[in-house]
């Protein structure tokens, strides 16, 4: 079933004499997103290339000029141009074929590192995405689900995760997923049969903004546990 370049000083302006207007605006852009959010861009830049070569560096600084692009739109713009971006640049490929692993949940480092990912990761990069483009943590949670595919004789169900976005505590959902490129209200996927959701401080019984927070909080997701730690060791903070 889930959220962010790099700051090279320059001291002296003769070297920006041949740089052009747009390559300073980039720049800039790049400046004022390290200096406003937690994110330690230049180590997730140098972690890309170490470990998965320089020719893979091209998406995450794509991803970091839409979250640069994102600054002071609102939220549902950015739902609408972070699952866009992620739906359309990330390739869906299960675990076993990536990891090795029958389940892996990635992070966003390593998801735009190899450019692939299963369900957990691509819900797992928007909600890393659209939480540092300040879209606060109350307002997302990842969704555990039962998604019924109808690609054969007969439906069957898949265990599934997309990102959901409340707009109000009590709000009906937003449902972001990789299945259906389209954002749609919760009540327009009864493909979708919630079993729990949780973010980075709690975890949910249900879906509904108001459903009963489980015992012992996100603790006992030790898959999340342990993504929320490498992250922080990736650059996120």
């Amino acid at each position: 079933m889930p959220a962010g370049a790099l700051a090279t000083k320059r001291s002296t302006s003769s070297r920006f004499s041949g740089i052009s207007a747009g390559c300073l605006a980039g720049l800039l852009a790049l400046f004022l997103l390290s200096f406003s959010w937690a994110l330690d861009l230049a180590k997730m830049e140098r972690l890309v290339v170490e470990r998965f070569g320089q020719n893979r560096i091209g998406l995450l600084r794509d991803w970091q000029s839409i979250l640069v692009a994102m600054r002071g739109l609102a939220d549902r713009e950015k739902l609408l141009k972070i699952n866009d971006f992620v739906n359309r640049r990330i390739e869906f490929e299960d675990d076993l074929s990536i990891y090795n692993q029958s389940d892996y949940w990635a992070t966003p480092l390593e998801t735009l590192g190899r450019g692939r990912g299963d369900c957990e990761d691509f819900a797992i990069i928007k909600y890393f995405s659209l939480m540092e483009s300040g879209v606060p943590l109350a307002k997302l949670r990842l969704v555990y689900v039962r998604a019924r595919i109808d690609d054969g004789p007969g439906p069957r169900l898949l265990a599934h995760m997309v990102l959901a976005y409340y707009p109000t505590p009590n709000a009906e959902p937003l449902v972001l997923d990789n299945l259906v490129p389209e954002i749609l209200p919760a009540s327009r996927r009864s493909d979708l049969q919630p079993v729990f959701s949780f973010n980075s401080e709690a975890i949910w019984n249900g879906v509904a903004g108001n459903s009963a927070r489980g015992p012992g909080g996100t603790a006992q997701l030790s898959r999340w546990q342990d993504l929320l730690l490498r992250a922080r060791r990736e650059g996120f903070e």
